[in-house]
């Protein structure tokens, strides 16, 4: 953060009117800033103040006053430079006009608020070190000064750690002899005298710092060089870093005509319906047989596939066999898990069993299926068909060897008891017992 050319421009000419009441410039001051963005340039004062050839006497005695005024609404705490006004008002090397005016505006911060100490911001600058008479002031010790304001100093919050690795925004001459005054350095090359130093030149430089003052100050660049890359050990992984050159492909399969499907898309839409006829069915065999994508797009989901069971199992045995390594097979499976048992859909398992290898999970739900199938219907007449059934299927799958026996053989055993008055029921309980 740092000020622009025209407030800078603005604070320096502050700066100059020596000649104006102090509280009118101080009041200028508060109307160029509002109280949120006073800092700036209250610490681009401080920072001047801290090389005592930057300002002349005046100028010093305004911005002391600045710096005390710009925060004189709110507690001394709150205000930032309060430390500095304490080192001013004991920095022996100062004219003691400067040093008793810092003092004035150190007790304008007493609580009787009184007006008799404001008295020295109705005169102007040159007025006051005009009228100065220093046997009527009394300049006490750092420490005094340190004790009597105890309770309003605070730590400074503004301080980097890396401050003392920092050089300042200020930076004095190296060719000017310390503590010697700059206006009166003369030397000319040619004549053997010294020029003296214009007040342009010194107004110019001013007023090009106040521009170019920043918070951070002048600090040294931190550099770390980029650390070597360790060597790959054998056991590790090698980070790649992929090339992307991509290259365009073409499709081949444009432009083809997508019409080659139409024909098994409208036979499974009339298997949905109904039965229909072998031609048909050999029909829709063929061509699922020459193209394998085709089956993808036949227009069969898994919402239809109980359609497709009762009316056309062989159908559906053919697709789904197809269908077998597709992403959406549990889908499938899934539905004909729960859609009710009948003849075609146990025909339909039955010859999925020899035709590929289902999951036993599968198979496990749907013989459990057709158990509390059996056990829920009340027609008697129906019950005793479909528990025929279900034993002739699992006969079946027990000799191909299509389930282990003894991950059901608990449920299908108490199924068998249930029913052992049917004659297949009796059959498959055998079976059990000779394989146990």
């Amino acid at each position: 953060m740092k000020l622009g050319f025209e407030e800078s421009k603005a604070v320096f000419g502050l700066l100059r009117a020596e000649q104006r009441p102090i509280e009118e410039i101080v009041s200028e001051f508060n109307s160029i800033f509002s109280h949120g963005r006073q800092f700036i340039p209250c610490f681009s004062l401080s920072l001047l103040l801290q090389d005592k050839k930057m300002l002349n006497s005046s100028q010093r005695l305004i911005a002391f006053t600045i710096l005390q005024q710009a925060y004189s609404s709110q507690k001394p705490s709150a205000n930032p430079f309060f430390s500095l006004l304490i080192n001013a008002a004991c920095d022996v090397e100062v004219e003691k006009y400067e040093r008793a005016l810092v003092l004035q505006l150190l007790q304008l911060f007493g609580s009787d608020g009184s007006s008799g100490g404001k008295e020295i911001l109705k005169q102007s600058a040159a007025e006051y070190i005009k009228s100065f008479d220093p046997s009527v002031h009394a300049f006490p010790e750092q420490e005094q000064l340190q004790q009597q304001y105890a309770d309003k100093v605070h730590p400074d919050r503004f301080i980097s750690p890396f401050k003392d690795g920092s050089v300042r925004n200020v930076v004095a001459d190296p060719d000017v002899p310390h503590g010697c005054d700059v206006n009166s350095l003369e030397f000319d090359l040619q004549t053997g005298t010294k020029p003296k130093i214009g007040s342009g030149d010194r107004d110019e430089t001013v007023l090009g710092l106040l521009s170019n003052l920043a918070l951070e100050g002048l600090g040294p660049h931190w550099n770390r060089p980029i650390p070597p890359r360790l060597p790959v050990q054998d056991d590790e992984l090698v980070w790649l870093n992929p090339v992307d050159n991509h290259e365009l492909l073409w499709d081949d399969g444009m432009c083809f005509d997508t019409s080659r499907g139409a024909a098994v898309r409208d036979l499974i839409a009339k298997a949905l319906k109904g039965p229909i006829a072998a031609a048909q069915q050999e029909q829709v065999f063929s061509e699922l047989a020459n193209d394998l994508k085709l089956v993808y797009h036949c227009g069969l989901t898994p919402r239809k596939l109980p359609e497709l069971v009762e009316n056309n199992p062989l159908i559906a045995v053919e697709v789904l066999t197809k269908l077998i390594n597709s992403p959406e097979i549990a889908e499938y499976f899934t539905v004909l898990v729960n859609m009710d048992m009948s003849l075609h859909s146990m025909e339909v398992v039955n010859r999925l069993t020899t035709a590929v290898k289902l999951p036993s999970e599968f198979i496990h739900m749907y013989i459990s299926n057709c158990i509390s199938s059996c056990e829920n219907i009340k027609d008697k007449y129906m019950q005793n068909r479909l528990v025929r059934l279900v034993c002739v299927f699992l006969q079946s799958l027990i000799r191909n060897n299509i389930i282990n026996v003894k991950d059901l053989f608990i449920e299908v055993q108490a199924f068998c008891i249930e029913f052992s008055r049917i004659r297949e029921a009796a059959a498959l309980f055998r079976l059990l017992k000779s394989l146990e």
